[in-house]
């Protein structure tokens, strides 16, 4: 009997999961876009495995911001822009929104950037894959409910898988890049000025503004409440640590090949995939591809639809992919906007896809200090959380990981104006 009802304990477990699984698991993938797999690249490129022991401390700051604002969501039913423009009035919530606005879309341009460049390298020019991408990505929101949608951005999600089967095919060095990610840095090797900034660009790329409020935003549209939350949160850990694993993949792969043969010089994540090809094999350089283009595409739809729901909830329009597009005409325009404005950029001649990056960290490492603040200051108000406000320990866990996600933002933004590290 008591086997039974263990099965039959588990098997409730697993259905409640299932039924909340989705919102973690995608925002923490997202950010593995074609900035983040570009900065991953030229650590592995530049400094071989000696950069894989920031993906404890990345993936312990990850978890504990995603899990504070998805626990929010879950019990205010209410997004992140929604609380502040509650809590603090119309006028900071509007800035905030500009400012939000701002960063998304140079990161948007990005990831459009990131489509050209991958398929051309398999000979499929801009002008072919940037528009077809625009429209798919643009119709998988309009013709799709939120169900559909979230089956499409879990699936892009595991394909990510590509870059650990990379690794794999790269041939590293298991037991020196295994004993990397668990030993501090050498002190002369935090005395090196592109040593740090490339830790910087690292640790820079794991959180953004963008992430806590479409997370949150999921997490409500989602219709996850507070009783569902333990299984939710499963969710944002597993989102956390599959995002991170991939990163450390990317890193050793590069680190394999790249640094080992003296590839130092990797410009875009394209390049990676084309210096990988004579060094680890013609697989791998499709997987790293293929995965660029996944990345890249995934993004481009993540992105414009976060910009669109923390707008619309900090304005107070009607948001959500489950509207129609009567019912939420500016969530949708806003979202088209952003798409037809990004990819038709990346489709200018000469466009300077170097400056927008530069200028999207610039904006994100002005924002996310306050977005962070502010998440902390709601996330202690007992009339606002009651019971699931952070505990005395929390607060000290998040608040020196805010500490340190704001000095490193800092530094980034002052590093940013010197040389690109990729968002």
């Amino acid at each position: 009997m008591t086997a039974i009802r263990w099965v039959r304990r588990w098997k409730t477990q697993i259905l409640l999961f299932l039924s909340v699984v989705g919102p973690g698991i995608i925002t923490a993938n997202v950010d593995n876009d074609a900035g983040g797999i570009l900065t991953y690249s030229q650590a592995g490129a530049q400094f071989g495995y000696s950069l894989l022991w920031t993906m404890l401390p990345v993936t312990l700051a990850l978890i504990v911001i995603q899990e504070m604002c998805s626990r929010m969501g879950a019990v205010t039913g209410k997004g992140l822009s929604d609380l502040i423009r509650e809590e603090y009035g119309l006028r900071i919530t509007f800035f905030l929104m500009a400012a939000l606005v701002l960063t998304n879309f140079g990161n948007v341009v990005t990831e459009f950037a990131g489509v050209a460049s991958s398929l051309e390298l398999f000979n499929i020019p801009k002008y072919v894959s940037v528009p077809i991408a625009a429209v798919v990505v643009w119709l998988i929101v309009l013709k799709g409910n939120y169900k559909t949608v979230e089956k499409v951005f879990l699936a892009a999600s595991f394909f990510y898988i590509t870059y650990i089967v990379a690794g794999v095919l790269a041939k590293p060095e298991w037991l020196h890049s295994l004993l990397a990610t668990v030993t501090p840095p050498a002190k002369h090797e935090l005395k090196s000025s592109a040593y740090l900034y490339m830790t910087i660009g690292v640790v820079g790329t794991t959180i953004a503004p963008w992430m806590q409020f479409y997370l949150q935003a999921s997490i409500v549209e989602k219709g996850v409440t507070a009783k569902q939350y333990g299984a939710s949160r499963l969710d944002v850990i597993a989102g956390c640590f599959f995002t991170d694993l991939v990163a450390w993949f990317i890193i050793v792969a590069c680190a394999a090949t790249l640094f080992a043969h003296g590839f130092r010089d990797i410009k875009d994540a394209a390049d990676a995939a084309n210096a990988l090809r004579p060094l680890a094999g013609e697989y791998a350089y499709i997987l790293f591809a293929a995965g660029l283009f996944n990345a890249s595409l995934f993004a481009a739809s993540i992105l414009p639809l976060s910009t669109a729901y923390t707008v619309c909830e900090g304005l107070g329009f009607e948001s959500g992919v489950d509207k129609k597009f009567g019912e939420a005409r500016f969530f949708y325009w806003l979202y088209g906007l952003l798409i037809i404005a990004g990819a038709g950029l990346v489709l200018l001649p000469h466009f300077p896809y170097i400056k927008v990056i530069i200028f999207s960290q610039v904006l994100n490492g002005v924002v996310l200090p306050f977005v962070l603040i502010f998440m902390l200051l709601l996330i202690n108000k007992k009339e606002l959380m009651g019971e699931h406000r952070n505990s005395t320990f929390f607060n000290i866990v998040a608040w020196a990981t805010v500490i340190v996600v704001i000095g490193l933002s800092t530094a980034l933004l002052v590093t940013s104006f010197q040389s690109p590290v990729g968002q």
